[in-house]
């Protein structure tokens, strides 16, 4: 739904209004205040500039690899249609476009995945899940792969001229995997206690791939909402604790009662939104 736009006449009345109030209401209670100066913008300053710049990556982490998936056929470009198991039986059999050798799976996960049909409750392939990620109109299919150690394997397939093309692929330990529009985000912890990695893996039409556009280490949402201790939370003093422990008179009683207990505080300062 468009959003709605108000006449242009109407608009010039508005505005006209709202000019001529500010004008009379400046000086006046509650009217605007500077609020100073604005910071002016710093310059980057550039360091060891006489450093020549490294031409070549020193590790190759196979971002932006790709790999055509042998013997699947996408009718009518519906990923929909693909059975999980056999694409991801297909997909051990793939050769990517550049070898960096991160799209292999642990011996024990590729034995699990060619048992599937045989033993289904090891199968460490989860269910699917299907988003349009390179905004073309057709979805795209994400896989994700149980390996040892609590870690997950994600990967995602475009349907390709009748063809099936892995454009993503990686693994890690993961808190959660989501979808946001057209951006797959993985949660991974932190040895710093507190914080999180987050990447966000975007398409990039240019590479024809899926690729890490945001890295980044964060605090938990948990840290990132938690309130500040208030003094009342503090353990009572002896003069206090033996003032407690007398006969309270009617308004300290009121007064108690509108203090929330110590299990209460715990439970509300540990309840966090995302």
């Amino acid at each position: 739904m468009r959003p709605h736009r108000a006449p242009a006449a109407t608009r010039t009345a508005v505005f006209a209004l709202a000019t001529l109030t500010l004008l009379t209401g400046c000086g006046a209670a509650g009217g605007l205040k500077s609020a100073g100066e604005a910071p002016s913008a710093v310059e980057p300053k550039s360091l060891w500039p006489e450093l020549p710049p490294a031409s070549s990556a020193p590790y190759d982490y196979g971002e932006g690899e790709t790999a055509r998936i042998p013997g699947i056929r996408v009718s009518g470009g519906d990923v929909r249609r693909l059975d999980p198991v056999t694409v991801a039986q297909a997909g051990l059999k793939a050769k990517t476009d550049r070898d960096s050798g991160l799209d292999e799976l642990p011996d024990e996960t590729v034995r699990q995945i060619e048992a599937c049909r045989t033993a289904p409750d090891d199968c460490p392939v989860l269910p699917p899940y299907y988003r349009d990620l390179t905004g073309d109109g057709r979805d795209e299919l994400v896989l994700g792969i149980r390996m040892p150690d609590r870690q997950l394997a994600v990967r995602v397939y475009m349907p390709d001229e009748g063809r099936l093309t892995r454009i993503m692929s990686t693994y890690d330990a993961v808190i959660s995997v989501e979808l946001a529009g057209r951006d797959l985000i993985m949660r991974a912890p932190s040895v710093i206690q507190g914080y999180e990695y987050r990447t966000a893996w975007s398409w990039d039409d240019r590479q024809r791939a899926m690729l890490p556009t945001r890295d980044e280490i964060l605090r938990t949402p948990e840290h990132r909402k938690a309130p500040k201790p208030s003094p009342e939370s503090s353990t009572p003093s002896a003069s206090s604790a033996s003032s407690t422990s007398s006969t309270p008179s009617a308004s300290s009683a009121s007064s108690t009662s509108s203090t929330p207990s110590a299990s209460s505080a715990s439970s509300t300062s540990s309840t966090g939104t995302r």
